[in-house]
């Protein structure tokens, strides 16, 4: 058996041989974007290699999840006012979840080593020089967490961001970050006992909150196209309700909470379905109805998902356990990126788009 001192010397050897390999490459496969449009900006193409920084870890990527935020950099952030959208220095890689291997980490790390498996929402919401949709991502080890040895790197990429926003509507904010949309700051509730509707709930974030809601007790009405209610009822929806058959908010009421991972304009419909001392929490923005709601004694909350690696890592104890799974809808090797945002684009999604890397 190695000595600590053994092993010691084992990373800084790897660590150094790394770095001196990057020495003579310095440039990486990456998809980025040059200019704001469709899928058609993601270009496959050399980029440079990220630099590790204090706090740090570099992963050797496997697979990347792609998420909404990710098709709202590519076009330039439109769906958001002309004042709130960030500056975006071009070229710029997109995407923020992986599963990959550590290849050096930064000397003041811990609890993470060369060879590691390892899954994270990289930097989210804010993004650096380095991101997802490459061969090399850096990422701060705060955001990450050991992949669960049960599952591949193709799942495992996909749980992060879809995973941390229904743990933190649902389970635990896991951050102090005000909202600035509402005074309050998003408090999730008591799922025990309770009668939970969830909308869009074959989607990234809507299969796994099915899941969370059943593991903390809740009754859960699924809301989705009728496609998906054999899906939804395997893991563990009580009841199905097909929207393009029946509006859920003239068929359902007296529930709990609402979770309406598609949030927009058309959120405040679910007030009626809700009982006094009832909440919504819209993932999306766009809900307009605030004076209807106070009316009605409903709580109306939203929160923005933040990266958190011991969240995360709690998370993926549930999933190698196989107490929640995480469903993958299709998959692209990196050069096809563009193919998977069309993908994307076309809707009815069931759980998750991920991209391969080989």
């Amino acid at each position: 058996m190695k000595s600590e001192n053994e092993d010691a010397v084992t990373q800084h050897n790897k660590r150094n041989q790394f770095e001196n390999k990057i020495d003579s490459t310095q440039v990486m496969k990456a998809i980025r974007l040059h200019k704001f449009g469709g899928a058609e900006v993601l270009q496959y193409e050399e980029a440079p290699l990220p630099g590790l920084k204090p706090g740090e870890v570099l992963i050797r990527v496997h697979a990347v999840g792609i998420n909404p935020p990710d098709w709202y950099l590519r076009d330039g952030y439109k769906m958001l006012p002309p004042e709130w959208r960030p500056p975006v220095p071009l070229p710029v890689i997109p995407g923020s979840d992986v599963s990959g291997v550590v290849e050096a980490i930064a000397g003041d790390v811990q609890g993470f080593s060369v060879g590691d498996e390892v899954f994270g929402m990289i930097r989210f919401p804010s993004f650096g020089e380095s991101a997802a949709y490459a061969e090399y991502v850096t990422a701060p080890a705060s955001d990450l967490a050991h992949k669960p040895a049960g599952i591949n790197h193709v799942h495992a990429a996909a749980a992060p961001m879809a995973g941390l926003t229904a743990w933190q509507f649902l389970l635990e904010l896991g951050h102090d970050v005000q909202n600035p949309l509402q005074p309050e700051m998003h408090r999730p509730v008591p799922l025990k006992g309770k009668r939970v509707l969830v909308n869009g709930a074959a989607g990234g974030v809507g299969h796994l909150a099915v899941q969370l809601a059943k593991w903390k007790g809740a009754y859960v009405i699924a809301v989705a196209s009728g496609k998906h209610e054999s899906f939804l009822r395997e893991l563990g929806a009580d009841e199905f309700i097909d929207y393009k058959k029946t509006p859920p908010e003239d068929v359902v009421h007296d529930v709990d909470l609402v979770l309406d991972t598609l949030g927009g304009p058309t959120t405040g419909r679910f007030l009626r379905t809700l009982k006094r001392g009832g909440a919504l929490f819209p993932v999306f923005l766009g809900f307009s109805d605030a004076e209807e709601a106070a009316k009605l004694g409903v709580t109306v909350s939203m929160t923005q998902v933040r990266s958190n690696g011991p969240q995360l890592a709690e998370f993926g104890h549930l999933l190698d356990a196989g107490t929640v799974r995480v469903a993958i809808d299709s998959t692209f090797p990196l050069a096809d990126a563009q193919k998977a945002h069309e993908r994307a684009a076309r809707g009815h999604i069931q759980g998750k788009i991920v991209l391969t890397v080989v």
